[in-house]
């Protein structure tokens, strides 16, 4: 996964920062702060990414092609330019029928509030 930032002040087309990479999930850091982080991935078709489970709510923005995404054991087919909250500590994963692109966006402040 690549860690360094994108640029500041330097526009960008957001599909384009990241590529198809064949047989691959790939990672690209927009940023990435100790409060939260932005991160686009690609997804080669047939790629998954195992369930897990994470302490922070995510947000998941499909930017090329389309995902399935199971949030508790639930599916949910996302399609170019669909978005979902993943709840924090809810058990997903990602399946790659097709190859998609998406962003995610992960807040780690707030929680203390609850």
């Amino acid at each position: 996964m690549d860690t360094a930032e994108l640029e500041k002040e330097k526009s960008h087309i957001i599909v384009e920062i990241i590529q198809y990479i064949p047989n691959a999930v790939l990672s690209k850091t927009i940023i990435k702060k100790t409060t939260g982080n932005i991160t686009a991935s690609s997804f080669d078709a047939g790629e998954e990414l195992a369930e897990k489970t994470s302490p922070y709510d995510n947000y998941i923005q499909i930017i090329d092609g389309s995902a399935e995404i199971t949030i508790n054991d639930k599916t949910h087919f996302l399609k170019l330019g669909e978005g979902i909250i993943i709840p924090a500590h809810a058990k997903h994963g990602f399946n790659a029928n097709v190859q998609f692109k998406m962003i995610s966006t992960i807040i780690k402040s707030g929680y203390e509030d609850l």
